[in-house]
């Protein structure tokens, strides 16, 4: 292994390296294609809607949705979860969500408390756990919706999601998740796990571009009575100045990113073809590997339950004594390990888990990480807590 070549453990944040097809891809679209789908009637705008298409059908196998119109595309997970919860949430409505949010769920609550939305927030567990009978008991007569994460960005805990979509379809309300850190390495299962809005992210798990993402609309939400975050050309119905009231062009005005697009489609091809199970075992085992590693290392207290079957591939850490700010900068400048320190955009979570106001240091792995870089990390890591440098 070259010593020299520089570890990204970042793949919580995005994903990198991507699979050769996901650039290829992209490059093939602007190089060969080009047109603005379902703008025009020639054969190159044609041939970007068919990206489109296919890749929504990619979208629909991998998430188990009934119809690739289900799947609207968007720049990514946060503006997914904006046009779920702002289309949906009226002022009067309450909304339900846990102790262990990104603020891409928190933040748009919080505007929307501001406009009127009631909002209740279920406490976790110091460990990050979320008991399904707690949101049970949060429930309302105007609850309208419970939004909450799949899995943590920070300590990677697995929230219940089915559970928590069984009390939904019991007492009629609806589930929004947040599958940013699961999507493409976990199973999701939208009709299994009653879900009714899955909102996704491209650049990570799923191996496709930055600027990508999506939301599946599940057929117990109205769309008649959900609000779109813009309105404008979608290449259907413009004898109309109304906002079309289909899916998925309903939710999708403007010109989409198509290249990107086209790269996720690459990314969401690559997962299919090495098997999500494939993806979650060969994660799993490596970050038993680093769990195993890092709880030998003396004033190294690991975030959260460190059960691997709990989590997904993100280990957060703390070293008494030392910053996560200082971790971090030493494991990139004199180690050559890329990683996340901070707050993660997660201030919920943190408090939480009590790591906040300082945070923690995070290790996202990925498919294409290597038990020889996990061993190098530990490594920095141990000469970190024992005060010596990389010399």
């Amino acid at each position: 292994m070259n010593k020299n070549k520089p570890i990204y453990f970042d793949n919580a944040a995005t994903s990198f390296p991507k699979p050769p097809g996901v650039a290829q891809a992209v490059a093939h679209f602007i190089n060969e294609i080009g047109a603005n789908p379902g703008r025009s009637g020639h054969r190159a705008s044609i041939e970007a809607a068919r990206v489109l298409f296919g890749a929504r059908e990619l979208v629909a196998q991998l998430f188990n949705v009934p119809g690739p119109n289900s799947c609207v595309f968007t720049s990514n997970a946060t503006e997914s979860l904006n046009l779920a919860l702002k289309g949906l949430l009226r002022p009067g409505d309450h909304a339900i969500t846990t102790g262990m949010e990104h603020n891409s769920v928190m933040r748009p609550l919080r505007a929307l408390e501001a406009a009127g939305v009631s909002v209740t927030v279920v406490p976790c567990s110091a460990e990050g756990k979320l008991t399904p009978a707690d949101v049970a008991t949060a429930i309302r007569p105007d609850t309208k919706l419970v939004v909450m994460n799949h899995a943590s960005n920070v300590s990677g805990t697995l929230l219940p999601v089915r559970d928590i979509g069984r009390v939904c379809r019991e007492k009629d309300i609806l589930l929004i998740v947040d599958c940013a850190q699961t999507g493409g390495c976990f199973p999701i299962d939208v009709q299994a796990d009653m879900i009714d809005l899955l909102a996704f992210t491209g650049h990570k798990g799923l191996l496709g571009p930055q600027g990508t993402g999506g939301l599946v609309v599940g057929g117990r939400v109205d769309i008649a009575k959900m609000a779109p975050l813009k309105q404008g050309g979608t290449g259907s119905g413009s004898e109309y100045e109304m906002q079309p009231g289909f899916m998925p062009d309903a939710f999708e005005a403007g010109t989409p990113n198509t290249p990107g697009i086209a790269g996720l489609a690459a990314g969401l091809e690559f997962v299919l073809s090495e098997g999500v199970d494939a993806i979650h075992t060969r994660e799993q085992s490596l970050m038993r590997n680093l769990i195993a590693l890092l709880r030998d290392i003396p004033g190294l207290n690991i975030i959260g339950d460190p059960a691997p079957k709990t989590r997904v591939a993100t280990v957060a850490f703390n070293i008494g004594g030392l910053s996560p700010s200082d971790i971090g900068f030493r494991l990139d400048d004199e180690f050559g390990i890329l990683c996340r320190v901070g707050l993660h955009c997660s201030p919920a979570a943190h408090k939480t888990l009590g790591t906040f106001p300082a945070g923690a240091v995070r290790f996202g792995l990925s498919y294409f990480s290597t038990d020889e870089e996990i061993e190098r990390a530990a490594d920095a890591l141990r000469a970190i807590a024992a005060g010596k440098s990389s010399s």
